[in-house]
């Protein structure tokens, strides 16, 4: 069965499982277990943390979880995917440097390096770390495609961290309203959208895209994308005001360009984040996304 048939079978067992157990509803061997503040590396004396969310099930797949925040701001609590956890998913939650403290690709950097860590440390914290996705909001969502999309490319590895012979691929990614292509964003952006894109993509990159359009397209999914990378699935309101839903779509397109497994979910209404997309509908659909990706019996080589 090829990756599409597996997500649409996993997706109709999800939504079995939902109508049988309850949207929401939580079994009693599903309670996790949180270890707050574990440093995963240290950069000129400056710890970043990460808090590890474990189900009770044995040898779980682990899912990075990458915040928004305009590049700039945010954390990494509180952590929106506790509905994957019920399902069986560990959930490690990041923080990394803000964008005025790492200039790109500094944060991709700190990524890498925590994909790293968790690798190392899976035999201690019990989940398998052969079995990682990665899934980022906003510039989380940016941020997380960017890692997903740069498996083994050395330019965007940076060498932080104790574990350099550890790999920082991963096996799925899923992007909610991230940018995929920093040259067109400001074009399809809005006014409104104007205003808080150009600051943030200029402390990110150190220059607007115009000025820099070599360091914006080495930060730009879209231009990262081949033949090896993992499957994506894409979520993005209709009515969002920040984040362009053609960057979703660019991002489609490339991966069916190049033949990859790729899909996206348009939340009718919805605009730049809130609860629609992590109502038990959507977290079904991501759960059947990654339940045909990180469940599988066997792993190939070259998703490990």
């Amino acid at each position: 069965m090829d990756g599409t048939n597996l997500f649409r079978a996993a997706l109709v067992l999800s939504a079995t499982a939902a109508i049988a157990c309850g949207a929401g509803s939580v079994a009693a061997d599903t309670v996790a277990k949180t270890t707050k503040d574990i440093e995963y590396v240290r950069v000129a004396d400056q710890p970043l943390r990460l808090d590890l969310y474990e189900p009770a099930a044995a040898k779980p797949p682990l899912l990075v979880w990458v915040h928004g925040g305009a590049w700039e701001r945010g954390s990494k609590a509180p952590m929106p995917l506790t509905g994957l956890v019920e399902r069986g998913y560990a959930v490690a939650s990041l923080d990394f440097r803000p964008a005025s403290a790492a200039r790109f690709p500094g944060q991709v950097h700190d990524i890498k390096a925590a994909i790293r860590f968790l690798r190392a440390a899976a035999s201690h914290y019990e989940y398998d770390g052969r079995r990682i996705g990665i899934l980022g909001a906003s510039s989380g969502g940016h941020l997380a495609a960017l890692v997903g999309t740069s498996n083994g490319q050395a330019d965007l590895e940076g060498t932080l961290g104790d574990h350099p012979n550890e790999s920082s691929a991963v096996q799925a990614i899923v992007s909610y309203f991230g940018a995929s292509n920093l040259t067109t964003i400001l074009a399809q952006s809005t006014p409104f959208g104007l205003g808080i894109r150009k600051p943030a993509l200029k402390t990110m990159l150190g220059a607007l895209p115009e000025e820099d359009e070599a360091v914006a397209r080495l930060a730009s999914p879209v231009f990262r994308v081949d033949a090896s990378d993992p499957p994506l699935l894409l979520l993005h309101g209709d009515q969002d005001p920040q984040m362009p839903i053609n960057q979703s779509h660019e991002l489609q397109g490339q991966y069916e360009r190049a033949g990859l497994e790729v899909a996206l979910i348009v939340v009718h209404g919805a605009a730049h984040g809130g609860e629609e997309f992590y109502t038990p509908q959507n977290l079904n659909r991501v759960a059947a996304f990654l339940d045909a990706h990180l469940r599988r019996a066997e792993l190939s080589s070259a998703q490990r």
